[in-house]
């Protein structure tokens, strides 16, 4: 009875702490669910306390899995959800798609071929592959756009293209670089799906196996799904799924997404029952009205009608600066301004753009003005050299037939291995048909090798620092034994070669190392680490996204960023920088889309609603273009705000002496400057 008794008072609690629609979207828990949650509708919310409900009516933790698209934010719902129920979740599951894929494949990827502890190549490991690849099939170094031949690649992949008379010269390429990624016992983020789907249509007892387990489904931005994950999910999935997204902000179609797939889900689940979050809790009337008015002139949509009980607000400003200085100087005032006048700190501020080229005019205004700021999108810790050369040594001592990770490493330090003895590795390995590893153990105890003395003496320094670091594969203290590799590769001495005439230099990429060491060993320390093996952590930096590194180093920054990294976060202050046509809607997309502006207009939409309480937004009268200085148009997105919630600033002008000096009288009287005589 008391448990009866607990769990109406636990519905009752739900009641007062949800709006009727998110309580019927956390109670329903049988049957397929479709929510679609508008912008600022308290989607997260939902999804946590809707976990948090099913485990409290009894549902086994490890019956649950929940899927989403970032690190940041399956760790964040994970958090959430273990503050509501006070339990430790050992065996949730609250995952994004790869690194559930990575999960599959751990346990079962030698049934489709591979070796265990394979590695996962990142963009760059996967680029050095196509070129090696097109050098073994005597291609041209004109013919060999890596980041074309990368992208066809992957769509070809992932089904979203087929091959036909226009790329056709690439298949054999593209097979050359499958052999490759299996030879050297790697994969890359499609296959994270791809493969997964394959064992599953391959190994219908894996996957029932699955589907036994995973009795209750969730995902997370639906609407961001491809059509290779949402098959994933369909092969997971039995009745149980619920999803949650929002086709008004679908904007990743150019990565596989598809928010037709909500379409799909509709006509594979025909007793869906579908719930709707309308009451946005985020923003004034009067940003959701502009939102509103804007994503009406679309129409492929679910029809909704945000609406907010935060009052009217401030009307929107616009301002069309002479150009991009003008108006990089316009938001750097604003925001000093805004900030001094509501007290508001420099991190509660977005300023958002289409394109990364429209950072620079915006970043020099920053440093001008001495206003700290975080640029979404730079380069990552990970991608640095100096951490990647240590991260490739790892990979190698973790899976030695990894050899794009051994090339990037075998002469870094410079230790005399030439492109000669590179070559002849490279012969050994064809003939033998095997990685560079077994070639060069080959070539080392071969009485007839054709290396000369000094080429086997610098081999064997280089074999020799990999196995005498082998012990990190299995015990504790990881971090401890990564700094003792990089004291054996000689890594200090190297970064002072490089860096003869600047030793400052040397020393900070030398500290990054230190922060990796640091960072390996607050992550193998983490009482939630089960499993701290380098196989795992190197497994885990490959998953983590630009997104989810050194967040904590961002408060206090003003937040200058593009409008698809904007998404999911919010400010109490936003500014749209650009809002031109040719940057939004941006000119290629709509080329590339026969003129359809619709996801333009989505991403638009996003912009509009990451803002709180005020939204400022710039169009330039005229924008530097290549070496010319171009006119330019208003966005058409502008005209579909409501001109009543509108108000447009005429560009100040420049205080003649007299004005100047009653405004510096004004200021002493505001702040009662002491001795000011005017």
């Amino acid at each position: 009875m008391l448990d009866l008794e607990r769990m109406l008072l636990d519905l009752q609690n739900l009641k007062n702490e949800l709006n009727p629609e998110q309580y019927k979207a956390v109670t329903t828990v049988n049957g397929p669910i479709l929510i679609i949650a508008g912008a600022g509708s308290g989607k997260t919310r939902v999804i946590t306390f809707r976990i948090a409900n099913m485990l409290d009516t009894g549902i086994p933790q490890s019956q649950i899995l929940a899927l989403t698209f970032t690190n940041k934010a399956a760790r964040e719902m994970e958090q959430r959800i273990k503050e509501l129920t006070g339990k430790k979740l050992q065996n949730l599951t609250v995952s994004t798609f790869h690194a559930f894929g990575v999960r599959i494949l751990r346990q079962h990827i030698t049934q489709l071929g591979w070796r265990e502890n394979f590695s996962i190549y990142d963009e760059t490991d996967r680029s050095s592959l196509i070129k090696e690849s097109g050098r073994e099939l005597k291609f041209t170094a004109d013919a060999l756009d890596v980041y074309k031949i990368a992208n066809l690649f992957s769509n070809i992949k992932t089904g979203r293209k087929t091959w036909e008379s226009a790329n056709d010269m690439y298949q054999q390429l593209y097979e050359g670089y499958q052999e490759g990624l299996k030879l050297y016992n790697a994969v890359d983020f499609d296959d994270l799906i791809t493969l997964p789907i394959k064992l599953f249509h391959e190994h219908q007892d894996v996957l029932s196996a699955y589907r036994d387990r995973y009795k209750y489904i969730m995902v997370d931005e639906f609407q961001d799904t491809s059509h290779q994950q949402y098959e994933l999910m369909h092969l997971l999935s039995d009745r149980n799924v619920a999803v949650v997204g929002d086709d008004d902000q679908s904007i990743y179609s150019w990565r596989g997404a598809d928010y037709q797939n909500i379409v799909q889900f509709e006509k594979d689940f025909p007793d869906v029952t579908e719930i709707r979050l309308e009451q946005n809790y985020r923003s004034t009337e009067t940003i959701l009205a502009a939102a509103n008015g804007v994503i009406s002139h679309n129409t492929n949509r679910k029809e909704k009608h945000l609406w907010s009980g935060n009052g009217s607000g401030k009307p929107i400003e616009i301002f069309m600066p002479e150009n991009e200085t003008a108006e990089a100087d316009f938001i750097v005032e604003s925001i000093q301004g805004i900030a001094m006048e509501e007290k508001l700190k420099y991190d509660q501020f977005g300023v958002l753009m289409r394109a990364n080229t429209q950072s620079r005019a915006l970043e020099e205004a920053f440093l001008e003005a001495n206003i700290p700021y975080t640029m979404s999108g730079g380069i990552s810790f990970f991608e640095r050299k100096e951490i990647k050369d240590v991260i490739s040594y790892l990979r190698v001592i973790a899976n030695h037939d990894d050899d794009v990770n051994l090339l990037r490493v075998i002469n870094t330090p410079r230790r005399g291995i030439g492109r000669s003895t590179l070559e002849q590795i490279n012969e050994a390995a064809k003939a033998l048909k095997s990685p560079l590893w077994t070639a060069i153990d080959a070539l080392l105890k071969a009485e007839n090798s054709p290396l000369s003395e000094k080429s086997k003496a610098d081999l064997e320094s280089f074999v020799t620092i990999i196995e005498n670091n082998s012990p990190m594969l299995s015990g504790k203290n990881l971090a401890q034994k990564v700094r003792t590799m990089v004291d054996d590769i000689g890594y200090w001495d190297y970064l002072v070669g490089e860096y003869q005439k600047n030793e400052k230099a040397a020393r900070y990429k030398y500290l990054n190392i230190e922060n990796l060491i640091h960072s390996i060993e607050t992550w193998e320390k983490n009482p939630d680490n089960y499993d701290a093996t380098l196989y795992t952590y190197l497994n885990r930096i490959t998953l983590l996204s630009r997104d989810d590194l050194d967040d904590d180093n961002d408060k206090g920054k003003v937040n200058l960023m593009t409008i698809h990294a904007s998404k999911g976060l919010e400010f109490p202050v936003v500014f749209i920088a650009g809002a031109e046509e040719g940057l939004i809607p941006h000119a290629r997309a709509v080329e590339e889309n026969g003129g359809n502006v619709e996801e333009e207009r989505r991403l638009f939409y996003v912009a509009i609603t990451r803002a709180r309480d005020k939204l400022i937004i710039t169009s330039c009268r005229k924008r530097r273009h290549m070496q010319t200085t171009v006119e330019c148009t208003p966005s058409r997105f502008l005209d579909e705000i409501p001109a009543n919630l509108v108000e447009y600033h005429e560009p100040s002008k420049e205080l003649d002496a007299k004005d100047a000096l009653e405004y510096l009288a004004q200021m002493k009287r505001k702040f009662s400057v002491p001795g000011f005589t005017g």
